[in-house]
C-alpha cells in the first residue's frame, strides 16, 4: 500500500528535491508544507505540481491548528521535517528566526505530531515514522584529520548549528521519552538545482554569470564536505522508511575541497562551457573578504553506517555533480535571477 508523506519545507533547497525524488521515484501521496518565507520558492516544485499525487499547503510548522488539522485531514505515515532557517550568515546577524523556527517550530511539530501519533489505530502506529533533517554543523569544526560519525560530541560554533543542535535534541528526547517513532539525519554541504543563490556554489555561479566580484571568506582554506542535493533525496528516503528507530545516520558525499577549490572550479567550468567571461578568466574575479565570525575550519562525514546498514551511495562525485549544476544555472536563470537581490542583502550587512 502507498505512503502519505508530509514534508515540512517542502518548498526548500532540499525540501523540493524530496518532493521531486518522492514522486519521481515512488508511488507516495506527498504533501508539501511551507510557510513560503524568503527561501521557499513554489516554482521549485512545478516539475510535480500536477502530479494528483501531490498536494501544497501553505502553513507554519509552528502554527498548532493547521498542523492539526493537517494531520487528520491528511493522515501521514511518515513525515519528513526539513523545515528550517538555514544559513549562516543570516544567524549571525539575527538569530532570532532562527531560535523561532529551528527550536520552537520543530517543539510544536513535535507535540503536535505526538498527539496525532497516540490516536493512530495500532497497525498505523507501529508503521508511523518521523525523521528529522539535520545537519553535521552540529559537530562543530575538525581539524585536518578525522571524521564526523553519529557518536561525534555535539559542540555548535554558530546561531544556525546551535539552533539545529537544539531540535535535534528534541526529537531525540521525543523517542526515548515519549516513544515517538523518531529517526534523525545529519548530512552534509548540499549542492543542485533550485539552490537559494546565497549559499556558496549557487551565489558564486549567478555572481561570475553577472562578472561580479567572486568573494571568498579569509584565504578560502575552509574544508566542506559536498553532497548533490539528489543523492542526498534518495538517502534521506531511505533513512525514513528503513532507519531504525531511535538512531542517527551521517550522510556525506566523501567529497572534500576547500572553499577556494570550489570557486576555483566553477570559474574553470565556467571558462569553458559558460558564457564568454572577462579578459582574464572567470577566476580573475575572485576576491578575498574578511572572514565568517566562528568559521569552523572542517566538516567532513563518515557515511558508513548509511552505507552499510541501509545500502545507500551517492550516485554524484563533486565533478560531475558541479558540473551538472553550473548547466543548470545556465539554463533556469528564470528560477535564480528574481531570488539575486535577497540573496545579496545579507553580505552588505556590515554586523558579519
Amino acid at each position: 500500500m502507498s505512503k502519505t508523506v508530509l514534508v515540512t519545507g517542502g518548498a526548500g533547497f532540499i525540501g523540493s528535491a524530496v518532493c521531486r525524488f518522492l514522486i519521481g521515484n515512488t508511488d507516495a501521496r506527498v504533501i508539501c508544507l511551507d510557510l513560503l518565507t524568503y527561501a521557499g520558492d513554489r516554482r521549485s516544485l512545478r516539475d510535480v505540481e500536477e502530479c494528483e499525487r501531490f498536494t501544497f499547503v501553505k502553513a507554519d510548522i509552528g502554527d498548532v491548528e493547521a498542523v492539526k488539522h493537517l494531520l487528520a485531514d491528511k493522515a501521514p505515515d511518515v513525515i519528513m521535517h526539513l523545515a528550517a532557517e538555514s544559513h549562516v550568515d543570516r544567524s549571525i546577524s539575527g538569530a532570532a528566526p532562527f531560535i523561532e523556527t529551528n527550536i520552537v517550530g520543530t517543539f510544536r511539530l513535535l507535540e503536535t505530531v505526538r498527539a496525532y501519533w497516540l490516536e493512530l489505530p495500532v497497525e498505523k502506529k507501529c508503521e508511523f515514522r518521523f525523521l528529522h533533517v539535520s545537519t553535521d554543523e552540529v559537530y562543530g569544526t575538525l581539524g585536518d584529520e578525522g571524521l564526523f560519525s553519529e557518536t561525534t560530541p555535539y559542540s555548535p560554533n554558530s546561531p544556525y548549528s546551535a539552533s539545529k543542535a537544539a531540535s535535534d535534541h528534541l526529537a531525540n528526547a521525543w523517542y526515548h521519552t515519549y516513544g515517538l517513532p523518531v529517526v534523525i539525519s545529519n548530512c552534509s554541504n548540499n549542492y543542485g538545482p533550485y539552490h537559494f543563490p546565497e549559499k556558496l556554489i549557487p551565489r558564486i555561479i549567478t555572481t561570475a554569470l553577472e562578472h561580479g566580484d567572486l568573494p571568498v571568506y579569509g584565504k578560502g582554506q575552509n574544508v566542506r564536505d559536498w553532497l548533490h542535493v539528489d543523492d542526498h533525496a534518495a538517502a534521506l528516503w531511505l533513512v525514513a522508511t528503513q532507519g531504525r528507530l531511535g538512531e542517527k545516520y551521517n550522510i556525506g558525499g566523501r567529497n572534500e575541497r576547500r572553499n577556494l577549490e570550489v570557486v576555483e572550479a566553477i570559474c574553470s567550468i565556467l571558462d569553458r562551457v559558460g558564457p564568454p567571461g572577462p579578459a582574464g578568466g572567470y577566476a580573475s574575479l575572485i576576491t578575498y573578504v574578511t572572514d565568517r565570525l566562528g568559521h569552523d575550519h572542517r566538516y567532513a562525514i563518515d557515511a558508513s553506517k548509511l552505507e552499510t546498514e541501509l545500502g545507500w551511495s551517492a550516485k554524484y562525485n563533486f565533478d560531475t555533480g558541479l558540473e551538472a549544476t553550473i548547466d543548470w544555472y545556465l539554463s533556469n536563470e528564470w528560477w535564480w535571477r528574481p531570488h539575486k537581490g535577497t540573496a545579496e542583502a545579507i553580505y552588505q550587512d556590515k554586523s558579519i
